[in-house]
């Protein structure tokens, strides 16, 4: 029996790598740590990927939480430019204020979509990386085999239809 070694992508960049990059980047700078937009549009993905619909969302939400969660709160959660108004009369800029999701609620929240981009969104900046769990790399690994699958049958199909097409020739 031969042992085969494995071959190495020296393009591919490893765990250490990323950890090391991160190390020595430059120092913070004023308002990097300003995400909740980006928070925000991880959320709007993670909603527009999920098979479930909002209501849906809110649903089993509100079942791991033990508490309820409605559509409208993800939706406040989740509004580019979100504004709510807090009851205070006259014009005063004051009297807005931005809805967040509280971070307790964001774990449900991950877990009811399937993506953890939006955890990822907070754990970046300050120099968390985070990796899929088993199960997820598994599930990964399966959709790639299917698309492997599906693509050589669609070359299969297509070398039967060129060989046709030269063979009337």
């Amino acid at each position: 029996m031969s042992k085969s070694r494995r071959r190495i992508d020296k393009n591919q960049l490893t765990i250490f790598d990323l950890v090391k990059e991160h190390f020595t980047a430059s120092s913070p700078t004023g308002g990097q740590f300003r995400i909740i937009e980006n928070l925000r549009g991880s959320m709007r993905a993670a909603i527009k990927d999920c098979p479930l619909s909002v209501h849906q969302i809110a649903g089993e939400m509100s079942h791991l939480l033990n508490e309820t969660i409605t559509r409208e709160q993800i939706y406040s959660w989740t509004r580019e430019d979100q504004r709510a108004e807090i009851g205070v009369q006259g014009d005063d800029e004051d009297r807005w204020v931005r809805r967040h999701i509280p971070a307790e609620y964001l774990p449900a929240f991950c877990q009811a979509t399937g993506s953890v981009e939006p955890l990822r969104v907070l754990g970046t900046p300050c120099g968390i990386f985070s990796m899929p769990g088993p199960e997820a790399l598994r599930a990964e690994i399966q959709k790639l085999d299917e698309e492997i699958r599906e693509a050589q049958a669609r070359k299969k199909k297509r070398m039967l239809f060129l060989r046709e097409m030269e063979g009337s020739k």
